[in-house]
């Protein structure tokens, strides 16, 4: 029981890693290096990775070591769709069933992204974007879709951060928060579930400049 804090720590810890791009999908993670950097033993460490490995954002390969999961462009279109759906049922009730407070919460996210992108600021849009799409899941007020919904969000957050180096793309992601944000305001639960859809599939030239952007990262 005692390494249960020190796990939790860890894990947090190499999650924001993962998601902020500081261990970039495909990077191994090298326990050794790790009980160096937390001053630990092995076992919290193994036993972080084990939780990150559940999560899926890392693998585990035997006599090779863990990995930060690398999807193949397939496996990434899936798992975008996937994302897509959930998005759009998240949307959908959200527009029925948000509180006044919490769509004060959702247009104060979606003001500090249209500030960073004003700015410039892809590291901070990319933090704020975080912020916007959560306050849609709690809106939801579906304990269960909220959970798979973040885990998703977690999973995929390396490759939308990626997205956002892309020509233009922090503009366009403005835009379309702006149509989701209206939508939900107006109680259109097909309305946001469409724009939330159409927000978060990666296909066509999207789903091209991904994957030319994942080569050049």
């Amino acid at each position: 029981m005692a390494n249960i804090p020190n796990t939790l720590r860890i894990r947090n810890a190499l999650e924001n890693a993962i998601v902020q791009g500081l261990y970039p999908p495909g990077a191994r993670l090298d326990p050794e290096a790790l009980e160096r950097e937390f001053d630990c033993s092995r076992t919290p460490i193994r036993e972080a990775l084990h939780h990150l490995e559940a999560s899926g954002l890392v693998r585990v390969f035997p006599k090779r070591g863990t990995f930060v999961t690398e999807w193949s462009a397939e496996e990434l279109a899936e798992r975008f769709e996937v994302m897509a759906e959930i998005e759009a049922s998240c949307g959908r009730l959200a527009a029925r069933r948000i509180l006044e407070s919490e769509m004060q919460a959702l247009e104060r996210a979606h003001d500090a992204c249209r500030q960073r992108a004003e700015a410039g600021d892809v590291e901070g849009y990319y933090a704020k974007n975080s912020e916007f799409h959560h306050s849609i899941y709690r809106a939801a007020h579906n304990a269960f879709l909220e959970k798979e919904a973040s885990r998703l969000h977690a999973m995929l957050q390396p490759y939308r951060r990626m997205q956002l180096q892309v020509r233009n793309r922090m503009a366009r992601s403005l835009a379309e928060h702006d149509a989701v944000v209206a939508m939900i305001r107006a109680g259109d639960a097909e309305g946001a579930a469409k724009a939330l859809h159409d927000h978060v599939i990666v296909q066509g030239d999207r789903f091209h400049d991904l994957v030319v952007a994942l080569r050049h990262g």
